[in-house]
Order: C-alpha cells, then structure tokens, then sequence
C-alpha cells in the first residue's frame, strides 16, 4: 500500500467519528490569501488545538478546492484542520456569522 492509500484508508476509517473530532477541533480565522489555482488558504487563525499550533499566519492545503468558492481576503472563516502526509491541509471550511 503506498503513502496516499494508506493516508485514504486513515481517513475513512476515522470518517464515522468526524463530526466528533471537527467539533472539538474546530479554529476560527481571517482568510489572508486565496490561491485556488494550486488549492491553498492563508488563514490568520486562532489556536489549533488537535496540532498543538498557537495563533498565527500561515498557508494551508485544502482537501477539495471547491472549498475556496464564494470566499474572499478578509472572511471570517470556522475550519477544521489535520496534518496529512506531511502537509497541514483544510478538511472542512465555512463562513463565520
């Protein structure tokens, strides 16, 4: 089984339990930077608990890059992150009211 497989297998087996972990580990943030064409996010977040990560500025990968339709610099944004392969990558995304 090669790295993305066993990343894809990870990721369905904690599927069920998602909505579990996204609502303990959901951050707020500021979208700072919008690149859809390569799927990233800057976000000027608040504390990440589940990656032990203070606030701050930084990119992230996001999972699907539809997530980045209807945004725009200066949203504010509820997301939940997780490091995949390495890479800190958006899972889920939506506007803050």
């Amino acid at each position: 089984m090669n790295r993305r497989s066993a990343s894809l297998a990870a990721l369905l087996m904690v599927a069920p339990h998602a909505g579990l972990r996204a609502q303990a580990a959901t951050a707020g943030g500021e979208v700072a930077k919008l690149d859809k064409a390569a799927g990233r996010i800057t976000l000027k977040h608040t504390g990440i608990k589940n990656l032990d990560m203070p606030p701050m500025v930084m990119a992230f990968k996001v999972h699907d890059p539809k997530m980045l339709d209807g945004l725009a610099v200066g949203d504010r944004v509820r997301f939940v992150a997780e490091r995949i392969d390495g890479q800190y990558t958006v899972l889920s995304l939506s506007k803050a009211p």
